[in-house]
């Protein structure tokens, strides 16, 4: 019953999940809506249960799936952030905001963090943000934005 284990997904798998198969959870709900409402016996308890099963084993793809894809996704995101702080390095501006944020801006990477916190948020031509931790690559391009700016 390990497919019943949910304590290794994280928030962006189960919103994918949940976004990928909204319309077969909401007609499932509907039908244990209706069941509740209408069999008045033990085996609408039955009934339920096995709509919920179907909803738990039914989709194209597990969550385990959606876990090991939106990883690679994340990995070629950040492969292709390193390449692009790698190449327009001479061109971030470093900005301190007023809330003592900083933001590091390039054409195409918009790096956000705050000083003394150990990860930064990346967002690369405009997708959304992800986390990474502030370490080699990543403080040499903040330190080249610092040097531009």
């Amino acid at each position: 019953m390990n497919f019943l284990d949910f304590a290794s997904y994280d928030y962006e798998t189960w919103k994918t999940f949940l976004e990928d198969n909204w319309l077969v959870l909401v007609i499932g709900l509907i039908i244990l809506f209706l069941v509740v409402r209408i069999v008045k016996t033990v085996l609408k308890w039955a009934i339920v249960a096995i709509v919920v099963v179907g909803l738990v084993l039914y989709s194209g793809y597990t969550l385990d799936d959606v876990k090991v894809v939106s990883t690679k996704v994340i990995d070629t995101m950040k492969d292709e952030a390193f390449s692009a702080m790698a190449g327009e390095a001479k061109e971030a501006k470093y900005t301190v905001n007023d809330d003592g944020t900083y933001t590091v801006t390039t054409k195409n990477i918009e790096l956000k963090g705050k000083a003394g916190d150990s990860e930064v948020k990346v967002s690369l031509r405009g997708t959304p943000s992800f986390t990474l931790k502030l370490e080699g690559p990543i403080q040499q391009f903040i330190d080249q934005a610092k040097n531009n700016s």
